[in-house]
């Protein structure tokens, strides 16, 4: 999308930039209130919305009622709150690349192998959102399902991910975070060392974590290769650090991992 290119005043501070005709604000802002709603707060007020999502009283209520009349929000004693018609919008995702539906099989028979967890994800930004998952049992205190998002540069499959980047790309992100600030005692927190990491595991084709992203947590991934030998996804497998060593879970489960994500890249150049 082309945006106005920001200009010097004389005095030399710069212009705000501005959008441009191609961009359309009212629907910006009605993706900014259906973004407000999360979590920590899946229903809110009128007020508590517009404050969320940088608006006034007056547009947040004009979006929020368009909201209820197509059926994607709800409003019971001013308070509103998110329908499950929301899920088409994240569906048409999943829906529109329906090589996710020959994947998850793989990770079905995977599972079975190992029992333990089995996740697809693919990189937005700095983050790793989940697009498929097969659970196993329960590892972490933090419940994963579609849609949920980690840190990047702390869970296997975003270091894969970030792999696939170039090292300036790698570097702008890591530099857009708080390195200091890691999940755990155990992660990664400078700079040279997360760059470092992310080389290694560009020269290896896989990763491994090992409780940095949470204490008790071992993830392992790989690439999902498309036809032009890109990274587009990753594959991991999460286990509990207090059955495995992160030896032993490499040593068990890197091969099965490997083989099942280059099943899932084969199928991908067939479909």
């Amino acid at each position: 999308m082309s945006t106005k290119t920001n200009t010097t005043n004389k005095g030399g501070a710069k212009k705000v930039q501005r959008p441009s005709d191609e961009f359309v604000q009212s629907f910006a802002r009605g993706l900014a209130v259906i973004r407000t709603f999360n979590a920590q707060t899946p229903q809110q007020t009128l007020t508590q919305v517009a404050k969320a999502a940088g608006l006034t009283r007056a547009g947040a209520r004009r979006i929020l009622l368009t909201l209820v009349h197509l059926g994607y929000v709800e409003v019971e004693e001013r308070l509103f709150r998110l329908t499950p018609r929301i899920l088409d919008l994240g569906f048409a995702y999943l829906t529109s690349m329906p090589f996710w539906n020959l994947a998850e099989p793989v990770m079905e028979e995977l599972v079975e192998k190992v029992s333990e967890s089995s996740s697809v994800g693919v990189l937005d930004g700095d983050e790793v959102v989940y697009v498929l998952r097969v659970p196993a049992k329960k590892i972490m205190t933090v419940s994963l399902s579609i849609g949920s998002r980690l840190p990047a540069l702390w869970t296997s499959m975003g270091r894969v991910l970030l792999s696939g980047l170039a090292d300036d790309e790698v570097m702008d992100i890591i530099r857009a975070t708080d390195c200091l600030q890691g999940p755990t005692p155990a992660a990664l927190s400078t700079p040279e060392d997360l760059l470092a990491e992310i080389r290694r595991v560009r020269e290896q084709g896989w990763a491994i974590i090992n409780q940095e992203l949470e204490r008790g947590l071992i993830s392992m991934a790989a690439p999902i290769l498309d036809r032009q030998g890109r990274i587009i996804a990753a594959i991991n497998l999460s286990c509990n650090a207090q059955r495995s060593s992160a030896g032993q879970v490499q040593e068990d489960f890197l091969e099965l991992l490997l083989d099942a994500a280059r099943r899932i890249t084969y199928m991908l150049l067939r479909h």
